[in-house]
């Protein structure tokens, strides 16, 4: 991973700034550093190390939380321990949502405590709990269709299985719609509560939680059930008695925080100003320790960075390396980053961003203007030797939290790394 990222970098840093008329190319001799790029990086432990560090010293990372602070004070201090030349913050502000507990248990026809978590943005339920029948759903389109008087009161239960594969589209056409849209869509047709099987592609009795968007809609109390439990509740259903769940959620948005993005710089020796954005979210969700999710991400760019530092000779550009806040409760780190620097967007001349956890990279794609289209075309013969595909056909999008920043402009690449195992 660390290799690749480093590649990428150190390539495109080391193609001249031309006429627009004229195809951008890399010299021959960026393309030679960046054979020696790729065997020094593959000897450095820094991205590793990195990761470690975060998840041992800090562990989770829940936005607004405690370890949200100490993470932003540990991270400056790994970047400036790496050699960053330029290490600062940038204050973003949101809305702070607290976990405390939950529980839910079938309490009809037949008794079953069940594992699950509250999802980001839920509110909690009224002291004691609620209880009510649940009404099952196998998809997100099933729940839109039904009709009102058949919610309304009840729990809504929607189950779809997500499906390993190298892409990861299942998240997109299936985990995540049941998430973020789910629980406004329930409460819209008068549901009390609303429960879904985890976004992911494990049996683990280990229940998934994530954000959920309640725009337009009365918050109601929405989480998780971990993969068995979503199983054993549909083997419920199917007996086609009234089933009852009690659910008890310790959970909801308490006022605003304010936390910050920390940035870390190399600065370039010919052409400081122009400069290349990498990074991933320091956030994290708080039942682990954020490992690949994002802590891989902000160690990988970190990573190249260092790797590319350690050059007989740096390049002419900067390389920017941002750790955002909160992207997973709707990228406000990310939207903030893009406010704050939207004048300087023209100095942003590549940006990537790795939030897919730590597996190989087995594609490239990149939104670019088309004189620079042949440049990324040397980048790709460049680390086709590492196994990475090129689709020249496909847009890039460069990551959730640089997604803001692409909208205005800035040039964008892909790393598709392999997300088989990702959402186990």
């Amino acid at each position: 991973m660390v290799r690749t990222l480093s590649l990428v970098l150190a390539l495109a840093a080391a193609a001249g700034a031309q006429a627009a008329d004229k195809p951008t190319r890399i010299p021959d001799a960026a393309l030679k550093t960046a054979n020696d790029l790729r065997e020094s990086a593959l000897k450095d432990p820094a991205a590793w190390d990195f990761v470690e560090g975060l998840t041992t010293e800090i562990g989770p990372r829940l936005a607004a939380s405690e370890n949200d602070a100490k993470a932003r004070e540990w991270v400056a201090a790994r970047f400036k321990a790496l050699g960053f030349d330029k290490v600062w913050t940038e204050p973003v502000t949101y809305p702070k949502w607290v976990r405390r507990g939950e529980h839910a248990e079938i309490t009809a026809p037949y008794p079953h405590v069940l594992s699950l978590l509250a999802l980001g943005n839920s509110p909690g339920t009224p002291a004691g709990g609620i209880s009510a029948e649940v009404v099952g759903f196998d998809t997100i389109d099933a729940l839109k269709a039904a009709p009102e008087a058949g919610v309304r009161g009840r729990i809504v239960y929607v189950g779809p299985r997500m499906h390993a594969s190298r892409d990861g589209g299942d998240y997109g056409r299936v985990g995540s719609p049941v998430r973020t849209q789910g629980p406004a869509i329930a409460s819209r047709k008068g549901a009390v509560a609303y429960l879904l099987r985890s976004a992911g592609t494990d049996d683990n009795r280990l229940p998934h939680t994530g954000v959920t968007d309640f725009t337009g809609a009365m918050p109601i109390p929405a989480a998780a059930l971990a993969s068995p439990d979503a199983d054993l509740l549909e083997n419920v259903l199917k007996r086609g008695k009234p089933t009852t769940i009690r659910l008890a959620l310790d959970c909801g948005i308490e006022g605003t925080y304010t936390g910050a993005n920390v940035i870390g710089e190399i600065t370039g020796r010919a052409r400081p100003d122009e400069h290349f954005v990498m990074g991933g979210h320091l956030d994290s969700w708080d039942p682990g320790t954020g490992a690949i999710d994002d802590g891989a991400g902000i160690a990988i760019a970190a990573g190249a960075a260092h790797a590319i530092k350690a050059l007989p000779q740096r390049p002419a550009r900067s390389i920017r390396v941002v750790a955002f806040a909160n992207e997973e409760a709707g990228l406000f780190g990310g939207k903030a980053y893009a406010a704050a620097h939207a004048k300087e967007i023209a100095k942003a001349v590549l940006g990537s961003e790795s939030d897919l956890g730590a597996d190989r990279i087995w594609k490239i794609t990149a939104t670019v203007t088309p004189d620079a289209r042949d440049a990324i075309g040397q980048i790709a013969e460049a680390i086709k030797p590492l196994g990475v595909q090129y689709d020249a056909a496909e847009s890039g999008h460069g990551g959730s939290d640089l997604s803001a920043v692409h909208a205005v402009g800035m040039a964008a690449v892909s790393l598709h790394q392999d997300a088989t195992r990702y959402f186990d």
